[in-house]
C-alpha cells in the first residue's frame, strides 16, 4: 500500500492526511485491524508533520494492533518534540476501548477536530487562521 497526499485506500480502511505547515489530521474511516494497521503507521509516520490528530470518528473496529500503532505513533512525535492528538465520538465501541484500556489517560483525547486544535499555538500558527474556518474549509467538524 502506497501513502499519497490524496489519500490511502485498502479493502477496509480509507485514510485522508490533511496538511498544514508541520501539523496535519488523518482521518481515517473502516476498521483497523492487523491487515490494515500498516497503512495507518504509514499515514502517522510522516516525516513532515510533527502535531498530529488522528481522527477516528469514522472506525468502526479497532484492534490491538491498531491500539499498538497509535502508541508508536504517540513515542515517536514526543520523542521528536511533537504531538498526537486523538478525535472520537463521546461514546461508541472506539471510545469505550480507550477507557478499558486506559490510554484514554496517556492520549489527549477530543471530540471534535476544533475542539483538539483550538487552543493549541502550534495548530493557530500552522493554520494562520480562525480554527474554525480552517476546519469548515476541510470538512472537517
Amino acid at each position: 500500500m502506497a501513502f499519497t497526499e490524496v489519500g490511502m485506500e485498502s479493502l477496509d480502511l480509507q485514510l485522508e492526511p490533511i496538511s498544514a505547515g508541520d501539523c496535519a489530521v488523518v482521518r481515517v474511516t473502516g476498521d483497523v485491524d492487523l491487515a490494515t494497521a500498516p497503512g495507518l503507521r504509514d499515514a502517522l509516520n510522516r516525516p513532515d508533520a510533527d502535531h498530529v490528530v488522528v481522527d477516528l470518528r469514522g472506525v468502526a473496529f479497532l484492534d490491538s494492533t491498531g491500539l499498538g500503532v497509535l502508541v508508536g505513533a504517540l513515542k515517536r512525535l514526543r520523542r521528536r518534540g511533537g504531538t498526537l492528538k486523538v478525535v472520537t465520538s463521546g461514546t461508541g465501541r472506539v471510545r469505550r476501548l480507550f477507557e478499558l484500556t486506559n490510554l484514554s489517560r496517556a492520549f489527549d483525547m477530543h471530540t471534535t477536530v476544533l475542539d483538539a486544535i483550538s487552543d493549541d499555538t502550534n495548530w493557530l500558527a500552522a493554520t494562520g487562521s480562525d480554527p474554525a474556518d480552517w476546519c469548515l474549509q476541510r470538512g472537517l467538524r
